[in-house]
C-alpha cells in the first residue's frame, strides 16, 4: 500500500486477541460506538465461515463492551452490498465500518463516501482498488498463497508440463493470487494452457473443468485457487476418468481438503491456509481502536505456509463450519 507511511506484517491470532480483551475492557470508554460490519452472504463454504465468525464476534464484542453496538449486514451481490451500505450510512452515524467487499471495484466508491463522513474503515480480505481509503487492512498473504503453491508444483513437475488455472472473482486478492502463482510459473518451462474465472463457486468450477477436460487431452496439473472450486474440479476429473492429471490443488485450508492432506492424498497432498476467522480478528481490532486506547493502523497479513501431511494437524479444526 504505497500511500501508507508504515506497513506492518504480523501473524494474527484471534485467540491472542481474545486473551488481550481484559486489558482492553479495563480501558473501556463509555462513549457510544457503532461498528457496522458488511460481508458477503454465505454463497460458498469460505464465506459461510466468514458469516459464522462475524456473528460470533458480534455477540462477544457487545457482551464485552456495553457501549459498542455491532450492526451486521450480509449481501448476496455487490449491488446488494452497496444498497445496504447506503441504507446504513443514511440511518446511523457509523463510527467504524468493517467490510469484506463483495467485489473490489464496485465497493470502492461507496466505501469512500462513508470514509468522507469521518468513519474509521477496516477492510478485510478483498482490498479496495484505492487502498488509501482504508485505515486498517486484514487479510491473508495472497501473493504467498499463489507463489508457494506454484513453487511446490514446479518442484514436483520438474519445471515442465501443462497446467490449467481457475480464477475466483474480479478482486484484488484474486489478482494477487494469480500474480504470485504466475510470477513463479513464468520462470519455469510449465505452460498455462488456460485460465478463466469460476467465481469461487464449486458448481461453476465443475463446469469450467469439464470444458478444460474436453479441450485439452493432456493436463499435468490444475490449480483451482480456492478449495470450494477444487471440490468441483476433482468431481469433474473423477467423472471423466482422467488419469493424466497428477495434481489438483486449491487453497484456503477447508477442513475437507485438510482431511485429504492428512490422509496423504496423492493428487491433493498440500493446501495453504486462508482462515475465514480473519473477519473476527478485524472486528476485535476495530473495537480496540475505540475502547482499548490502542490505535489500529496498518496492514496485517496472515502467513501462507504450505499445509502438508506433516503439519496438517495444526490447521485442522473439525468443529469449524469451513
Amino acid at each position: 500500500m504505497k500511500s501508507m507511511l508504515h506497513k506492518t506484517r504480523i501473524l494474527l491470532s484471534t485467540a491472542a486477541i481474545a486473551l488481550a480483551l481484559p486489558l482492553v475492557i479495563a480501558n473501556a470508554q463509555e462513549r457510544s460506538v457503532t461498528i457496522a460490519v458488511s460481508i458477503p452472504a454465505a454463497t460458498h463454504g469460505w464465506t459461510g465461515g466468514v458469516v459464522y465468525h462475524a456473528e460470533q464476534a458480534e455477540k462477544e464484542i457487545e457482551a464485552a463492551f456495553p457501549n459498542i453496538d455491532v450492526v451486521l449486514s450480509t449481501a448476496s451481490s455487490a449491488t446488494a452490498q452497496v444498497s445496504a451500505l447506503e441504507d446504513l450510512s443514511a440511518t446511523r452515524k457509523l463510527d467504524a465500518l468493517v467490510i469484506l467487499p463483495f467485489t473490489s471495484e464496485e465497493l470502492t466508491g461507496p466505501v469512500q463516501q462513508i470514509k468522507a463522513k469521518g468513519t474509521f474503515i477496516s477492510v478485510v480480505d478483498r482490498g479496495l482498488t484505492d487502498p488509501a481509503i482504508q485505515d486498517l487492512y486484514v487479510a491473508g498473504d495472497n501473493i504467498a498463497v499463489g507463489a508457494n503453491t506454484a513453487q511446490w508444483l514446479s518442484d514436483k513437475l520438474g519445471g515442465e508440463g501443462q497446467i490449467v488455472v481457475l480464477r475466483g472473482i474480479p478482486t484484488v486478492i484474486d489478482d494477487e493470487r494469480i500474480k504470485g502463482f504466475s510470477d513463479v510459473i513464468n520462470k519455469t518451462g510449465i505452460k498455462i494452457l488456460d485460465i478463466q474465472y469460476a467465481n469461487w463457486n464449486q458448481d461453476e468450477a465443475f463446469k469450467l473443468m469439464q470444458d478444460y477436460l474436453a479441450k485439452y487431452p493432456k493436463i499435468d496439473a490444475v490449480w483451482a485457487n480456492d478449495d470450494d472450486m477444487l471440490l468441483g474440479v476433482i468431481e469433474a476429473i473423477d467423472r471423466a476418468g482422467r488419469k493424466d492429471i497428477k495434481y489438483a490443488l486449491g487453497g484456503n485450508g477447508m477442513k475437507q481438503v485438510i482431511e485429504m492432506v492428512k490422509e496423504g492424498n496423492a493428487r491433493t497432498p498440500i493446501s495453504t491456509p486462508y482462515p475465514p476467522s480473519m473477519i473476527k480478528s478485524a472486528i476485535y481490532m476495530t473495537a480496540a481502536q475505540f475502547d482499548g486506547q490502542a490505535p489500529m493502523r496498518g496492514t496485517f497479513l496472515l502467513g501462507a505456509p504450505l499445509i502438508t501431511p506433516e503439519n496438517a494437524d495444526q490447521f485442522y479444526f473439525p468443529a469449524s463450519p469451513f
